[in-house]
Parts: C-alpha cells; sequence; structure tokens
C-alpha cells in the first residue's frame, strides 16, 4: 500500500470514521474513499453494500478485477444502567461483537463484579457521555427508570447521531419522557429516532429474554434490513 494511502487510512481508522481502499490488482492503483465520497463514485452501489456489511474482499467489475479493503469502526455499546437486564446483555454483547460500556452514577450497582469483562463507568450521562466519542457506530441504550440519568442520556445520544437509541419504559412513560426531552430542545424528528418500549415485541418477560429483544432491534438498525411482516404485524 503507498505511504500517502496508508497515512490516510490511519487517520480514518483513529478518527472512528468508515473508510474503503480501492485497489486494481493488475495495475496496482490505489484510491482511498471516505463516506462522504461514495455516492459520486461510479461504483457507487457496490461500495455503498460492502461498507454496509464492513466485509473486504476481491470483485470484478468491467472486466477489472479490484480489491476493496472496507474499514468500519468497531460498533459499540453503550448501556446506561447497570441493571439485571444490562447483566444479561453483557455476554450477549460479546457474542455479538460489540464493545459494550455501562454507565451508572449509582456505585452500588455500577461494579466491575457484577460486569466482569466490561468496563464499567460510575458517572452521570451527562459528565461522562460527550467523552465517550458518540457517533453513528455507536448504540445507546437507556435502562435506568429514572428521568435524572437517562434523560441526559438520550439528549447525548441523539444529538451525537448514534445508529441506535432505546428507552425503557411502556407507552405511557416514553409519553412523558417525550415531553422533557421537546422541553429540552429536542425536535419530533430526533424524538421520532428513539425506539421506545425499547427492544421488538417478542413477549420478552425475564430479563434475558428483554436483553434479546434489545440486541436483536439494535441488529435490524445496524444492518438497516426491514422486519419481517410476520414480526412487524
Amino acid at each position: 500500500m503507498r505511504r500517502e494511502v496508508l497515512t490516510a487510512l490511519n487517520e480514518e481508522r483513529a478518527a472512528r470514521r468508515p473508510v474503503i481502499v480501492v485497489t486494481d490488482l493488475a495495475s496496482g492503483e490505489q484510491r482511498l474513499l471516505r463516506a462522504a465520497d461514495i455516492a459520486q463514485d461510479p461504483l457507487a452501489d457496490v461500495l455503498a453494500a460492502r461498507l454496509q456489511s464492513g466485509k473486504s474482499g476481491p470483485i470484478e467489475i468491467g472486466g477489472r478485477d479490484l480489491f476493496l479493503l472496507v474499514e468500519v469502526p468497531r460498533r459499540r455499546l453503550v448501556v446506561v444502567g447497570a441493571v439485571h437486564i444490562a447483566q444479561a446483555m453483557a455476554p450477549m454483547a460479546k457474542l455479538a461483537d460489540l464493545d459494550m460500556v455501562v454507565v451508572d452514577p449509582r456505585s452500588a450497582f455500577a461494579t466491575p463484579e457484577r460486569f466482569p469483562g466490561i468496563e464499567v463507568i460510575a458517572e452521570w450521562p451527562q459528565d461522562i457521555m460527550p467523552g465517550l466519542g458518540l457517533d453513528e457506530f455507536t448504540a445507546v441504550a437507556v435502562l435506568t427508570h429514572n428521568a435524572q440519568i437517562d434523560d441526559p442520556a438520550l439528549v447525548a445520544a441523539l444529538e451525537a447521531g448514534c445508529f441506535y437509541v432505546g428507552a425503557l419504559g411502556s407507552q405511557k412513560t416514553h409519553g412523558k419522557r417525550r415531553e422533557r426531552l421537546r422541553a429540552a430542545g429536542l425536535s419530533d424528528a430526533q424524538l421520532n429516532l428513539i425506539h421506545a418500549p425499547i427492544g421488538l415485541d417478542i413477549g420478552a418477560v425475564s430479563p434475558a429474554e428483554i436483553a434479546i429483544s434489545i440486541l436483536a432491534e439494535m441488529i435490524v438498525a445496524m444492518r438497516h434490513k426491514p422486519l419481517r411482516s410476520a414480526l412487524a404485524a
């Protein structure tokens, strides 16, 4: 790989921005494409699909053999609320290849012993989340049922453009939440991005079942895949 391409690639990696390096296998010609460049590229459809899948590999287009090196930031899951659902979710998130962080100012709950191998931050969301680097490759699940904790976390997630934002609570609870967040300055367009009640409606009851429903809904959002009609009904 040419030095200038490698330098640019490393810069994009450090900034958690997706990028594709296109290499012509016959000539060795290389070009680096940032996400914003793809829509105007002749290979836009192919590149967009590869960026979505995150998979590198060879491809033949118009008689040319190319190799697409796809670099997509690792997906992260920030769970606000060190509750039983979060405990059940932790090993599942690892299986789904998500880097999970738990945020909860209640230090009695936010302990390493309750979340082995998971980063646990016993701080208020409004203090810590701006420094977590929330972005379009981050999901945020808010689970405390405490407006003082949940609301600032939702504001931070929505303002950062996280790919998934979900909040625990009934429709009635979420209606009141929307009123508070609207008063805090969020638009209806932003509020409509919140998945609430959180998780796919699969009849989940136990913490583990609810955790599964949340992760499933998150994966749907991550892959931009519409639900099957049977699930949507």
